[in-house]
């Protein structure tokens, strides 16, 4: 398995943050959470997470089921195509500042209590979302950034990189799959909701055009969850390596620190910055590997613990069900219910 497969995980805390207004109506989520492929048995598991293109395929039937690409999250609704039509708005934009102004122009058009501002400070661009009252969850800004950014990035080609982002909203639980997608420096009760990036980037030339922006909405919203997330940090180029090689094969601490040419004590520190220990990361990413092959692929559970470093299926169901509060079988009676991959 390549660095370019690694699609992650995606927390089931989210996947109840995408379905709240939904289950508030009393939709059928059972219906889309089956479309997805997720376990409807996995909203009891706090601990459990799935693969990011089922949470991509979650979104896209949820946003069918409810005709709303906003998932209720704002008094008016984003009507199934809007996403579509914003595409299409900005592709005759000649620069991405000018692209960025468009994108807002027309959020502010569709939505009703949240609107974005795009503001210059030095050599600094702050990208502001603007609401009223108390704060909204923070998945509501989250949605509303990842489909501005998302598609900011697509039209110059290159994942725009933000310096550091702020949120009205208390810290969520699920803080570290934000910090994924968006960057490391992320803090919470602010008073604006906003991120920061490279002024010089609005100077950025659109090149993307018509022909290929088919390819690009067949495959949102997966690219805009993962394709243009942050892979900035220490801990994702980890990954990234490790990723690349068997895990009878993953280097000790004070190797890869010599190949990273720092010590392992810099090393050890780093990472501790970005919330995790070096073991932590090797678990996560044997978890990951994991559920993406349980969800994906016909191999029997004792192939799936043999790939991710277990001689014995007994020792990987229970580092299994340490990692996610449930058995393997249940990742693998979810993907029956899966549609092809974006």
């Amino acid at each position: 398995m390549t660095a370019a497969q690694d699609k992650g995980t995606i927390s089931i805390g989210l996947v109840h943050e995408a379905l709240q207004v939904a289950m508030e109506r009393g939709l059928d989520v059972r219906a889309v959470l089956e479309q997805a492929g997720i376990d409807a048995g996995l909203l009891d598991a706090p601990r459990a997470r799935v693969p990011a293109l089922a949470y991509a395929r979650l979104w896209a039937a949820l946003a069918d089921a409810m005709d709303d690409e906003f998932f209720g999250m704002d008094r008016h609704p984003v009507r199934r195509g809007s996403y579509r039509l914003m595409c299409h708005a900005v592709l005759s934009c000649d620069t991405l500042g000018h692209a960025l102004q468009r994108m807002l122009s027309f959020l502010r058009a569709v939505l009703d209590d949240l609107h974005g501002e795009l503001r210059v400070e030095g050599e600094h661009a702050l990208l502001i979302v603007h609401d009223h009252g108390p704060p909204r969850r923070m998945f509501a800004y989250a949605t509303w950034l990842m489909l501005v950014h998302g598609l900011a990035c697509w039209l110059v080609r290159r994942r725009l990189p933000l310096l550091d982002a702020a949120f009205r909203c208390p810290e969520p639980a699920e803080v570290a799959d934000y910090r994924t997608r968006f960057c490391e420096r992320a803090s919470f009760g602010a008073p604006l909701t906003q991120v920061r990036f490279d002024a010089q980037l609005l100077e950025l030339k659109v090149v993307e055009s018509e022909d290929n922006l088919r390819a690009f909405l067949r495959g949102a919203p997966a690219n805009l969850l993962v394709k243009y997330r942050n892979e900035a940090s220490l801990s994702a180029a980890i990954r990234r390596r490790l990723r690349s090689q068997g895990p009878d094969d993953w280097p000790e601490l004070d190797e890869l620190a010599r190949s990273l040419a720092m010590s392992g004590t810099t090393l050890q520190r780093r990472l501790r910055d970005e919330g995790l220990s070096y073991q932590r990361l090797k678990d996560e990413l044997r978890r990951d590997i994991a559920i993406e092959l349980l969800c994906r692929a016909a191999l029997p559970v004792a192939d799936v613990g043999a790939r991710v470093g277990f001689q014995e299926t007994s020792a990987f169901h229970r580092a299994f069900k340490k990692w996610t509060g449930v058995s393997p079988g249940l990742y693998r009676r979810g993907r029956h219910g899966a549609t092809a991959e974006a």
